[in-house]
């Protein structure tokens, strides 16, 4: 028994390391996406993107099921939306809002995500939202409005805020979007089925619109840090990351793998600093630490419960 149960130990040691990763490879796509939306229009640099990840997830999945799983018309539909507000509508917002925003500061902006879904899950899904939740809620909003105003929380509403910011925050709007429908869908689909299907869904819509526009008519020109960036998002970014995330909900749970993803805005603010230079003021530092702090109170379950037997 005891060796079963270190055998146990050992491999969910190796999962939460696995969770780790995940969380500094989605703090590192901050600083290849900013590379390369000063190389690449975002359309292109979008599509690009999901081509190389949809490909990766093609063949994660079927060395999984063997075979590429069929969807019915509802689920159909589910993956559609979910690929066109948390593939299409975020990959434009991000890489257009790079141009415009450090990556540091845009991952302060978007550690807002869990903060939304859970107010939006409230608002459209009947979810209760309690005073505790409320109180996180309301302290991560404090904490974005500081962000995005630079220490100013009245800028947004006085309308002083800039156009990369703005962006960003359609990224927190898409993915809200994004995991509410994978809600739904996740109750008949296999994680990885239905980030693959989400992903073709999207990355058609970026192509399609690339090759409309122009950008994806031809090759990319690229430097090779540009190259390796687009790698970076494709493969590891956009591919396996969230295939090893996936995995982690299951052998954690979705509560303990979450605290993880709180990490992604805090490497994305180290590495913006050691690779890009970026300067972040203490306003702005201030307002990630409300951001962070109010994703925990919002997350953080009422009672100690244990996921795991």
């Amino acid at each position: 028994m005891t060796d079963l149960a270190s055998g146990s130990e050992s491999s969910l040691a190796r999962v939460a390391a696995l969770q780790l990763l995940v969380a500094l490879i989605w703090g590192g796509t901050w600083i290849a996406g900013r590379i390369l939306a000063h190389e690449i229009s975002p359309i292109a640099a979008g599509g690009w993107r999901f081509l190389l990840g949809t490909l990766t997830l093609g063949v994660l999945v079927w060395r999984s099921e063997r075979r590429i799983p069929l969807l019915d018309a509802k689920n159909a539909w589910r993956v559609f939306v979910m690929g066109a507000a948390g593939i299409f509508a975020y990959n434009l917002c991000f890489f257009f809002g790079l141009q415009y925003i450090q990556a540091g500061r845009g991952a302060l902006v978007v550690a807002l995500n869990p903060v939304a879904v859970a107010l939006a899950a409230a608002l459209f899904l009947g979810e209760r939202l309690t005073p505790k939740k409320s109180l996180g809620v309301a302290i991560a909003l404090l904490g974005c409005l500081i962000v995005v105003g630079r220490g100013n929380p009245l800028a947004l509403l006085r309308g002083e805020i800039g156009l990369g910011e703005l962006l960003i925050i359609g990224c927190v709007i898409g993915w809200t979007v994004y995991t509410l429908v994978g809600r739904r869908a996740g109750g008949t689909l296999s994680p990885l089925v239905m980030t693959f299907y989400a992903s073709v869904a999207g990355g058609a819509l970026l192509i399609a619109t690339g090759i409309v526009e122009g950008p994806l008519r031809q090759w990319p020109q690229l430097s090779w840090q540009g190259w390796l960036s687009l790698l970076y998002l494709g493969v590891l970014g956009s591919g396996f990351s969230y295939v090893w995330y996936a995995h982690g909900v299951v052998r954690l749970g979705a509560t303990r793998a979450a605290a993880f993803i709180n990490l992604v805005p805090i490497s994305a603010l180290v590495f913006g600093v050691l690779l890009l230079g970026e300067h972040v003021g203490l306003a702005v530092l201030a307002g990630g630490a409300l951001v962070l702090g109010g994703v925990w109170l919002t997350n953080r379950p009422t009672t100690p419960r244990k996921e795991l037997r």
